[in-house]
């Protein structure tokens, strides 16, 4: 019996997950750090010491869950990039002391690989070849992946991310941070295409997305409205400038899985919690045989279980890393 631990602090969600090598997450402890908020953003410096206070209770937490005593452990695995470096290094430090203690195998994880696992722990049946949409904060990328271990990335985010995006219209129209869960919830009453926000790189053969255009086509339209207006029609744009970001990642992942002739999508990352995504992606993708993957919206954020998964695989090819380890922000997908 495998049973990995894994530790994700990339950011300012402190998570600690025991998953068994079926994929069956036997626990999943996520303390969310709700002090950000009123800044409207996350706050680096506050971020890693918050980990700090955290990451011994949630760890703990996570052993009681899966009533898993730490001597029957597999390994530990962690989160060290791409994310906040003060945060990363509160995950991997601990990763360290917690593997050199029990004397078991530590295993690096890429952050946004493990949002990618995320998917083996929805459907346990799940095979290569895939495209893997990856939306988040930070990140928005294409992947092809011919087997774990073997993937080219396809297109990427130019310049703003699609969560980056979400955020900084909500910014803009006042809503509490974070923006996307607050757009996703207006825009379920709003009109989809009340306004005509434009879709960038919308060409054929490009993958790449870029999202710096539409806040600076929002900015523009807001400020040539009155404070009623947009109150009054807040759900109405909300609606538009979604759809704006939604649409560009479903035509452009569809585009490409039917370019090489792959009947498999993986959507992953914190955008894939975002309802119209989900519903959308996954009725057009049908249209052409093409079967999608979403994992519940609470394996979508950031989370331990995605991180554990990804050591599972990383366990039984024993790619075990030593304590020299290190934490990076360098971003992107790749393996370590």
């Amino acid at each position: 019996m495998i049973n990995i631990l894994g530790i994700e602090t990339s950011c300012d969600d402190t998570s600690a997950a025991i998953v068994n090598h079926n994929f069956q997450i036997l626990s999943n402890i996520i303390s969310s750090q709700e002090i950000h908020n009123k800044y409207g953003g996350i706050v680096p410096e506050i971020a890693s010491r918050q980990h700090i206070i955290n990451i011994v209770p949630v760890v703990d937490n996570a052993l009681k869950q899966a009533k898993i005593e730490p001597r029957k452990l597999s390994a530990v695995a962690v989160s060290t990039n791409p994310g906040l470096i003060g945060s990363l290094i509160v995950g991997v430090s601990f990763a360290k002391s917690f593997a050199y203690t029990l004397n078991i195998p530590l295993l690096a994880i890429n952050h946004i690989l493990g949002h990618v696992y995320a998917n083996f722990l929805h459907n346990r049946k799940l095979e290569t070849p895939f495209i893997a949409l990856v939306a988040s904060g930070g990140h928005t990328e294409l992947v092809k992946f011919d087997d774990m271990h073997n993937f080219t990335i396809l297109g990427r985010t130019r310049d703003d991310a699609a969560g980056e995006a979400f955020d900084k219209i909500g910014k803009l129209l006042n809503l509490p941070y974070p923006g996307g869960p607050e757009i996703d919830k207006l825009s379920k009453k709003g009109n989809r295409d009340f306004v005509k926000f434009p879709r960038a790189l919308n060409i054929k053969e490009d993958y790449d997305f870029s999202y710096s255009g539409l806040k600076t086509s929002v900015i523009t339209y807001l400020s040539k409205q009155t404070s009623d207006f947009i109150a009054q029609h807040l759900a109405d744009i909300c609606a538009s400038a979604q759809a704006a970001i939604v649409d560009i990642m479903i035509t452009k992942t569809i585009a490409v899985a039917r370019k090489y002739k792959i009947k498999q999508i993986c959507v992953a990352g914190g955008v894939a919690a975002n309802s119209e995504l989900r519903n959308l992606i996954t009725k057009q993708a049908n249209k052409f045989g093409i079967n999608v993957s979403i994992p519940e919206p609470i394996l979508c954020t950031d989370n331990g279980a995605m991180i554990a998964a990804a050591g599972i695989d990383k366990f039984k090819h024993r790619e075990f890393s030593d304590l020299k380890l290190n934490a990076f922000s360098t971003k992107g997908i790749r393996i370590l």
